[in-house]
């Protein structure tokens, strides 16, 4: 019913950047709530930024205070695409990122995540 395709991740050397994107097609009404979570090796997954649509015009977001400051998400509502912009990487960031979004598909709100994305960070 909703097939969400990330892309966009690879390999960055630290200081640099990568912008992530995560495009959602099937039978949308609405995406209230769009998000990135990201997990390394041995660790668990965390929220790393989030954009709750609170009305037609406003969103409001939050990040992981590892990341304020270097990472911002966007997203173009007529695509249904969330992005996510990451600069100055630090090898820390280095994960698999998943995009998470909360959608309206018939009538039901539910969860829906990427496949996941390999970010690496070399210092």
């Amino acid at each position: 019913q909703v097939q969400l395709v990330e892309s966009g991740g690879g390999l960055a050397q630290a200081g640099g950047s990568l912008r992530l994107s995560c495009q959602a097609s099937g039978r949308i009404s609405s995406i209230p709530v769009m998000e990135w979570y990201r997990q390394a090796p041995g660790k668990q997954r965390e929220l790393v930024a989030s954009k709750v649509n609170y009305g037609v015009t406003n969103y409001a977001d939050s990040y992981a205070d590892s990341v304020k400051g270097r990472f911002t998400v966007s997203r173009e509502n007529g695509q249904n695409t969330v992005h996510l912009q990451m600069n100055s990487l630090k090898p820390e960031d280095t994960a698999v990122y998943y995009c998470h979004l909360k959608a309206w598909v018939m009538g039901k709100l539910g969860d829906y995540w990427g496949q996941g994305t390999q970010v690496t960070v070399s210092s």
